[in-house]
């Protein structure tokens, strides 16, 4: 299994809207390294669930169900989105602030490139993460 972190305005999509529908295509990805990440998810593997713009923090956990297809909001496809599932609520919402003072978080792709929308997370920081969160790993 490998762990992600996926950003959502939420204006857009919140963590409300991911939990009321269950499970949902995670489209509208349109930067190539993100949609890279997206194509490289496979089934099982786990994600947080980032809100983004004025909240930035890690709010909950959600699983692929479904790995990368075209995006059906696409006009080319080349653009694709996995089904992710909401899987729980963190416990206590993670910051960036929070993220950015751990030292061993250092070198994460959220500090490192803050715009990238999907991104990958090494088991040793999901599970300082998950500890922040009050969530098992």
């Amino acid at each position: 299994m490998k762990y992600w972190l996926v950003k959502s305005e939420p204006g857009a999509w919140s963590w409300d809207d991911q939990v009321r529908e269950a499970v949902t295509a995670w489209t509208g990805v349109r930067n190539y390294q993100a949609s890279n990440f997206l194509k490289a998810m496979k089934v099982g593997d786990r994600c947080f669930f980032y809100h983004s713009v004025d909240e930035k923090r890690i709010v909950g956990i959600v699983e692929v169900v479904k790995e990368a297809y075209v995006d059906p909001t696409a006009d080319d496809p080349r653009w694709v989105c996995p089904d992710l599932k909401a899987v729980c609520p963190v416990v206590t919402p993670v910051t960036l602030a929070q993220i950015k003072a751990e030292p061993r978080l250092a070198e994460l792709p959220l500090i490192r490139q803050s715009r990238l929308s999907v991104m990958p997370i090494d088991g040793e920081s999901w599970a300082i993460i998950c500890a922040m969160a009050g969530v098992a790993p």
